[in-house]
C-alpha cells in the first residue's frame, strides 16, 4: 500500500514540475498564433496561375486572328492599326529588337513572342489606348503590358537612331538640309526650323509643380529641329512642363555648340546672286535670340512693307516644323492623350515615335504628304490634315524678351532688303497678304492647339 502511495507523490510532483512548463509554452504559442495566420493569410492559394481566357490568345487575340486578315485582305488597314507600311516594315523592326526584348523559355511557361509585344506596343503608340483595352484586345496580363512597352520602345529607338537621327550630322549634311530649303521653301541658308511642345502627363510622385506648365496641366516638354522634308534632326526631350521654350534651349546641348561653331554648320557663304558671306542658321520664333545662327520675325506691331515680306519668307519655311509635330501627332495619337507612365517612360514613348516617324518618312510613305501644309499653283496656303484634329501645345515662350545681337540684327536686316530685292525675291510674294494672316498660322499656333 506504501508502494502504490509513493508512486502517486512522484507522478503529482512530476505533474507539478511539468506544469509550468506547460503553461509557458501555452502562452508562447498565443503570441506566435496571429503570426502564423497572418503568414498562412499571405500564402493563400492564387486562383489562377495565368486568367483562362488570356491562355486562348492564338485563338482570339488580335495578333494572331485580326493581324493576319489585316495582311492578307486589306493593307490600308494594316497600315492604318499599326502606322507601319506593311507586314513587310514590321518584319523589319521585329528582326532588329528582336535580340533586345526576347527572353529565354522557363520550366513554368513560354515567354510572350517578340513580334506580339511589338504589336501591342505599336498599337500603343498609334491609339493611345490603355494597357487594360490593349489586355482585352490582345489577350495580354495588364502588368505583362506594362513592363514590355517600354523595353520596345527603347529597343526601336536604338535599332534606328543612327539610321534616321545620327548624333552627329557633318558639314556636307547640313549644306544637303540647307539646299532642300532653298529649293523647296526658297529660303536660302536655313538649317533647320526649331519648336518646342509639350506631352500631356499624370502629375508625377513627389513632383510639386515642376512639371505644371503655363496652361495649367501637366505635361514634359519636347523641342526639336525639323528639316525641310519634315524629319527630325534634333530632338530634346524629358524637360520639366515649368520650363519655357528659352530655359529649355538655353540649357540644351544645341545652344553651346551654335555658339562656339562645334555644330559643324557650313562656313558663311553668298546667298544666291549675292556677294556678301552670309552664315548659315536655324529658324525659330520670338522664344528664341536673335543671333547669327538664329532668325526670327520682327515682332513689332506696325511694320513696313519689306519687313512684312521677309517675315512672309521666313515663316512659310517655318511651317514646317508646325507640320511636322502635327503629322507626329497625327499618326501617333498617344501623344494626344494624357499619358499615365512616368517620365522615364513617356520619353522612351517620345523618342520611338519620332524615330519611326523618321524611318516612315525616309521609306517615302505615299500618304505622308496628305498630312501637311500645301500650296496651290498661287502659292496661296492649303491647310493640311492634321490641322483638323487634336494638336500639341506650344511650349512657353517665357515672359522674357530675347533681345538681339548686333550680328543678328545686321543679319536679319541684310536677308530683309535681300528677299525685296531682285537678287531675292520670288516673283509671287507681292501677291499674298501681307497683313500677317498667313504668318499668324505659324507665330500663333497655339490659337489652334
Amino acid at each position: 500500500m506504501s508502494y502504490e502511495r509513493n508512486k502517486l507523490l512522484l507522478f503529482h510532483n512530476f505533474l507539478r514540475l511539468l506544469l509550468p512548463l506547460a503553461q509557458r509554452a501555452e502562452e508562447e504559442n498565443q503570441q506566435l498564433f496571429p503570426l502564423c495566420f497572418r503568414r498562412r493569410r499571405r500564402r493563400t492559394q492564387r486562383r489562377f496561375w495565368c486568367r483562362p481566357w488570356l491562355i486562348r490568345r492564338t485563338l482570339f487575340g488580335q495578333y494572331d486572328q485580326l493581324l493576319h486578315e489585316l495582311n492578307r485582305e486589306d493593307a490600308s488597314g494594316y497600315r492604318n492599326f499599326l502606322r507601319v507600311d506593311d507586314a513587310d516594315l514590321f518584319g523589319e523592326i521585329l528582326d532588329r529588337i528582336t535580340p533586345a526584348i526576347r527572353k529565354s523559355s522557363t520550366s513554368f511557361r513560354e515567354p510572350l513572342e517578340p513580334g506580339l509585344k511589338l504589336a501591342v506596343t505599336l498599337r500603343h503608340l498609334a491609339t493611345g489606348s490603355t494597357y487594360a483595352d490593349l489586355m482585352y484586345a490582345f489577350r495580354v496580363a495588364r502588368n505583362s503590358i506594362s513592363l514590355f512597352v517600354p523595353k520596345v520602345c527603347e529597343a526601336i529607338y536604338l535599332a534606328y537612331k543612327d539610321e534616321v537621327m545620327p548624333d552627329e550630322i557633318t558639314t556636307e549634311d547640313w549644306m544637303r538640309i540647307a539646299s532642300d530649303f532653298e529649293r523647296i521653301w526658297n529660303l536660302p541658308h536655313a538649317c533647320g526650323a526649331l519648336d518646342g511642345k509639350h506631352i500631356r502627363i499624370r502629375k508625377p510622385p513627389n513632383s510639386g509643380s515642376l512639371f505644371f506648365n503655363y496652361k495649367h496641366f501637366f505635361s514634359t516638354v519636347m523641342m526639336a529641329l525639323v528639316d525641310a522634308d519634315y524629319k527630325f534632326i534634333w530632338l530634346s526631350v524629358g524637360s520639366y512642363g515649368s520650363a519655357s521654350d528659352s530655359q529649355i534651349f538655353r540649357d540644351s546641348e544645341l545652344r553651346p555648340m551654335l555658339e562656339d561653331g562645334t555644330l559643324d554648320l557650313p562656313p558663311p557663304s553668298p546667298l544666291p546672286n549675292g556677294e556678301t558671306d552670309i552664315p548659315y542658321f536655324l529658324i525659330g520664333d520670338d522664344a528664341f535670340p536673335l543671333r547669327s545662327w538664329m532668325m526670327k520675325p520682327y515682332s513689332r506691331k506696325r511694320l513696313d512693307h519689306d519687313e512684312r515680306i521677309f517675315n512672309y519668307r521666313l515663316s512659310r519655311a517655318r511651317r514646317i516644323v508646325e507640320n511636322a509635330f502635327g503629322i507626329l501627332a497625327m499618326r501617333f495619337q498617344i501623344l494626344i492623350g494624357t499619358m499615365q507612365q512616368l517620365p522615364e517612360t513617356v520619353d522612351l514613348i517620345v523618342l520611338s515615335c519620332t524615330t519611326l516617324h523618321n524611318l516612315l518618312r525616309i521609306r517615302k510613305r505615299a500618304d505622308l504628304q496628305l498630312f501637311a501644309d500645301e500650296e496651290d499653283n498661287n502659292h496661296n496656303l492649303i491647310e493640311g490634315q492634321w490641322r483638323q484634329g487634336a494638336q500639341l501645345t506650344d511650349g512657353d515662350p517665357g515672359y522674357q524678351r530675347n533681345f538681339g545681337n548686333a550680328a543678328g540684327i545686321d543679319q536679319r536686316n541684310y536677308l530683309k532688303n535681300y528677299f525685296n530685292s531682285e537678287a531675292g525675291a520670288v516673283d509671287w510674294q507681292e501677291k499674298h497678304d501681307l497683313t500677317g494672316s498667313e504668318t499668324l498660322i505659324v507665330l500663333n499656333a497655339s490659337v489652334l492647339c
